[in-house]
């Protein structure tokens, strides 16, 4: 019985893994550099005074039409040296605006507030966010901008991770693994998920949902943004894969910090659609019947094992090679066996505990 059980679970994650591949590999039409949109990029910092300079000597390497770029820097009420660094970074470089939000009110909070007012300033026609632990390519802005071609209302980029041990590693592929799911689900247009750190959208879009002050409040603002602009039923959303827009992350430094985000975005998540379920849910029995199946251990069930890791690094591996980063499948040891015990212990954490703990921040789901 327990043979035909995970027999038939792994034949649906097989046919939702070639799915979610073929999907996220779908290719897109582009805009010439002549014809780039103005855009304005925008970065929310707390308490970065470590990651801060890094990230805004990055921007200002941007590679984009003189005049048509425009980058704010959020300082959301930092108490160590982010300010300060700011302040002395962009002295002399125009193109670079620093505000600092009021204080939140109603569901304008945390991030979601800082980003909100940056807004408010922002004079481009597209909008791009990335985060203050990020370092972008020097193509980043043109080429994301590059796909809004007509009907085109949200783009997504891809966000590798440093990774030069295997805590790093198993983390930057566990991103690239669920960056590539969200790509395929975005492109079959059944979006799921999205990164903040790497995502974009058309001021217009922005404004026709109400901005972030019309929508209830989220600690995953960067979905529920989503998901209101395709609730509009007006704009095609894509996720591209191109190396010349990826932004590179800095992973979490420990367990601690790494349980605190996971949980984050597992709260954050709950209200994800249907779809987001059936993917979700097929990936957790998939997961779960890989621990079990040691109690039923058969030749046809260490076949399975073996068929699920492969699909598992053949997903992996059509993103890794487009982004020339296969070198960090070394990884993929560690990476499976954490995907496998926090895709099973995560729910409990979320339907447990509604308490999320972010950037000096406590937020109830909610409240």
């Amino acid at each position: 019985m327990f043979e035909i059980i995970i027999a038939a679970v792994f034949f649906l994650y097989l046919v939702q893994s070639l799915l979610l591949i073929i999907g996220a590999m779908r290719k897109f039409p582009r805009l010439s550099p002549e014809n780039l949109p103005t855009a304005t990029v925008l970065v929310a910092a707390k308490n970065e005074e470590n990651n801060i300079l890094s990230c805004i000597e990055a921007l200002s390497r941007l590679e984009y039409p003189e005049g048509r770029l425009q980058i704010i820097l959020i300082d959301d009420n930092s108490t160590d040296r982010t300010s300060e660094i700011i302040d002395n970074f962009i002295k002399d470089k125009p193109v670079f605006l620093k505000v600092k939000p009021p204080l939140e009110k109603g569901v304008l909070k945390g991030k979601t507030n800082a980003l909100a007012h940056g807004i408010k300033f922002a004079t481009g026609r597209v909008i791009l966010t990335t985060d203050a632990d990020c370092v972008v390519n020097p193509l980043w802005a043109s080429t994301i901008c590059s796909y809004y071609t007509e009907g085109v209302g949200l783009v997504n980029g891809y966000t590798p991770q440093t990774a030069v041990n295997g805590f790093e590693g198993m983390q930057h592929l566990d991103f690239m693994y669920l960056l590539t799911v969200a790509a395929g689900m975005i492109n079959y247009r059944m979006p799921i998920s999205c990164i903040g750190n790497n995502m974009s959208y058309l001021k217009e879009a922005y404004d026709k949902v109400g901005g972030y002050e019309a929508l209830p409040f989220s600690i995953t603002e960067d979905l529920n943004l989503l998901m209101a602009i395709h609730r509009l039923k007006k704009y095609r959303i894509i996720y591209p894969r191109d190396i010349s827009s990826t932004v590179v992350s800095a992973p979490c430094e420990n367990y601690g910090v790494l349980y605190r985000q996971k949980k984050r975005w597992g709260i954050g998540g709950i209200n994800a659609p249907a779809e987001g379920y059936l993917v979700l849910g097929t990936g957790y029995f998939m997961n779960l019947l890989m621990i079990a199946g040691w109690f039923f251990l058969s030749l046809p069930v260490a076949a399975i094992f073996a068929g699920k890791i492969l699909l598992d690094i053949l997903l992996l591996y059509v993103t890794l090679k487009d982004l020339k980063l296969t070198n960090t499948l070394r990884f993929f040891p560690a990476f499976e066996l954490y995907f496998i015990i926090y895709v099973i212990i995560l729910p409990f954490v979320v339907f447990s505990d509604r308490t999320v703990e972010w950037k000096g921040r406590t937020f109830v789901k909610g409240q």
